[in-house]
């Protein structure tokens, strides 16, 4: 267990906009700072990091928390796992029972799999530096390749040894699970349930997640036998999935971010020598083909993309299909291919760091450029291929989100290609049209009469549900209307959150906070909602003890609904600019907190006559069941007087009861 006061000690060091920015390229607008969400794939920034409330907020999905559940969800953390990660960054000391691997093993499986993953890191760079074995055959390779110690140590690799079984033997020697060991990938099951190495005989690349812990690895054999797989990497598992990964990026986003780019290779080996070179802003896709949740980790950081693959026909292809997708998900693309067959690995150990900074900045190309050039070199003066060559280039400018942009490429391909603008523009709309229909097609089901069940986005057009989807938007939902008494329970929420603590001047009791004044005022309302229930039930704990509590004490709830609550309570998407109130302007808007005394009085007044109303609508309903007079007369009774409080309440509100 770790301390409250540590716990304490890392929620009040850490600063959203730090352990935020780790994850989210943030740019200031206003009182707050705003980026692309990270929780959901946007074009149009929605995410907002309030500073002074310490608080993030997603108006697009509705993601919201504090710094402690920021890294909860975003690396999918459990509560002492984001409380050590905190502790980490902020080099915060904390105090608990040392446990052996395998009680750590114990833990939830996920937090399994990572502690695991990172032993076996350790491992393998053990292998490398501290065995004869690996120090002759895995670190002799990594030299004559050209990498200096520091950053062979940088990147964390290792070496993992010939013998079938070594590191299984060594897992199960520290109380790893048999079962943990295969599912992570790191060993292999014989028909006869026994296990085996998986990167025996290999040196190691570390795959790391975003925080920098060990998710997988990639194992380059050293053998010349073509029948032996040149690399083999760790299979999908619950802690590494491909798709979602990008080799370096957990060494690359701080200068991806500085430098406003992101250079793009192919493998491992590309990028360790490009970080040697000094240029440290480059991911690999790990020769896996380029994927949108790929594309969306580098868009967190980086509009700016620059392709960096070989110059053979493989290279060739699998540029132009990056740059559509990249294109595609809104980014800025440029391609740089390297001659005679080099990648940039070998480019740089050909002709040394300042060749390969020199050939960066003189040979990038423009997407347009490269594809029109490359497409026209197949069509050899064929007026058919050449045709297909104008399609291809417009069906990518198609897929731009950016109508600027498109106008502007439109114009460069029309230089390029020697043909009117006009034409290109023709052929662009029916590619947009044609694209439109097949999503409505695909949309759109059998012909049936609309049903209170289903879906919102059955309803609406498919070219509005198409825009929706290119802006990250998702399509509305059928919800059940919220009531206007858990409207009101959730606004006298918000007060408590907001301005409990303030202190107000109440007539006859002096001085008092807000939250005990109001709290006190409400000791005859019963509540609904079960997370504003459990709110009120924490203010009133605490002013038995004449406390109040702070509103961040709910951010990182156990009950995700009370997170939630607390969150949309205190997060606000606009707020009025300093500026208005300067000798220059003069524009004075009257705050809220200014007025507290007539916006308590009137919260109390307007949750008390919504609970009489409410408690008169149930008279109603028994006096249409009741056929008893002694019983009708009661219910009368009571009715007559809860509408001498609801009429009274509704003079201090300014209401005009009718009825």
């Amino acid at each position: 267990m770790i301390k409250k006061e540590t716990i304490e000690k890392v929620l009040d060091t850490a600063r959203i906009e730090e352990v935020v920015g780790d994850f989210v390229d943030l740019k200031k607008r206003g009182t707050s700072l705003i980026g692309n969400c990270p929780f959901h794939n946007e074009k149009t920034p929605s995410f907002h990091v309030s500073v002074s409330k310490g608080i993030y907020k997603c108006f697009g999905c509705g993601a919201g928390g504090d710094s402690l559940k920021f890294v909860m969800e975003h690396e999918k953390y459990a509560y002492p796992e984001a409380i050590r990660y905190l502790a980490d960054k902020y080099q915060i000391p904390i105090e608990e029972v040392e446990r052996s691997p395998a009680q750590l093993a114990a833990q939830d499986k996920r937090e399994s799999l990572y502690v695991l993953s990172q032993w076996a890191g350790r491992y393998f760079r053990n292998q490398l530096w501290e065995t004869d074995l690996g120090k002759s055959i895995g670190l002799s390779y990594f030299r004559e390749r050209g990498y200096r110690e520091e950053t062979i140590q940088k990147f964390e690799l290792g070496y993992s040894p010939e013998a079938w079984t070594s590191l299984v033997d060594a897992a199960l020697a520290e109380g790893f699970s048999r079962e943990y060991l295969s599912e992570v990938g790191l060993a292999i099951d014989r028909d006869d349930k026994s296990l085996y190495d998986r990167f025996r005989g290999r040196v190691i690349f570390p795959i790391h997640n975003l925080t920098g812990r060990v998710i997988g690895f990639g194992g380059r054999t050293l053998k010349t036998d073509k029948n032996v797989p040149k690399y083999v990497n760790s299979p999908e598992s619950e802690i590494y999935h491909k798709s979602n990964v990008l080799y370096g990026l957990h060494l690359a986003k701080k200068s991806i971010s500085e430098r406003d780019v992101c250079y793009l290779v192919e493998g491992y080996a590309d990028v360790l020598s490009c970080h040697q070179a000094g240029v440290e802003n480059v991911v690999s896709s790990s020769g896996t083909s380029l994927t949108t949740g790929q594309i969306n980790l580098i868009s967190r950081y980086t509009k700016n993309v620059v392709i960096l693959y070989d110059g053979d026909e493989a290279g060739i292809k699998a540029s132009l299909r990056g740059t559509d997708m990249l294109l595609e998900e809104g980014l800025n693309v440029k391609v740089l291919l390297f001659p005679d067959g080099n990648d940039p690995d070998s480019y740089i150990q050909q002709f040394g760091a300042s060749a390969f900074k020199e050939h960066l900045s003189k040979h990038q190309e423009d997407f347009v450029f490269y594809k029109t050039n490359i497409l026209l070199r197949d069509a050899q003066g064929d007026p058919i291929k050449r045709a297909q060559v104008i399609r291809e280039v417009v069906n990518s400018i198609a897929l731009i989100p950016d109508e600027i942009k498109v106008s502007v490429y439109i114009r460069q391909c029309s230089g390029l290609l020697d043909i009117e603008e006009r034409v290109l523009l023709t052929e662009l709309n029916k590619i947009r049209m044609d694209k439109a229909k097949a999503k409505g097609r695909k949309d759109s089901g059998p012909d049936v009469e609309p049903s209170m069940h289903q879906p919102m986005d059955d309803f609406i057009p498919a070219e509005m549900l198409a825009a929706m989807e290119s802006e990250g938007i998702a399509p509305p939902q059928a919800v059940k209307p919220i009531s206007s008494e858990i409207l009101m329970e959730r606004e006298l929420v918000r007060v408590l959150l907001n301005y409990g603590r303030e202190m107000v001047s109440w007539e006859g009791d002096g001085d008092i906070p807000v939250a005990p004044y109001l709290l006190a005022s409400m000791d005859d309302v019963t509540f609904e909602d079960r997370a504003c229930i459990k709110i009120i039930e924490e203010f009133k704990a605490q002013a038995e003890l004449f406390e109040v509590p702070e509103a961040k004490l709910f951010y990182s709830h156990q009950d995700q609904e009370v997170s939630k609550l607390a969150i949309d309570c205190i997060a606000t998407k606009y707020e009025i600019s300093p500026n208005w109130n300067d000798d220059k302007r003069k524009i004075f808007v009257p705050q809220e907190k200014d007025q507290l005394k007539d916006l308590v009085n009137q919260l109390i007044y307007r949750v008390k006559k919504i609970k009489i109303e409410q408690q008169m609508h149930k008279i109603r309903e028994e006096l249409k069941d009741c056929s008893d007079p002694g019983d009708i007369q009661i219910l009368v009774a009571k009715y007559q007087k809860l509408k001498e409080g609801e009429k009274l309440l509704g003079e201090f509100l300014g209401n005009t009861i009718v009825k």
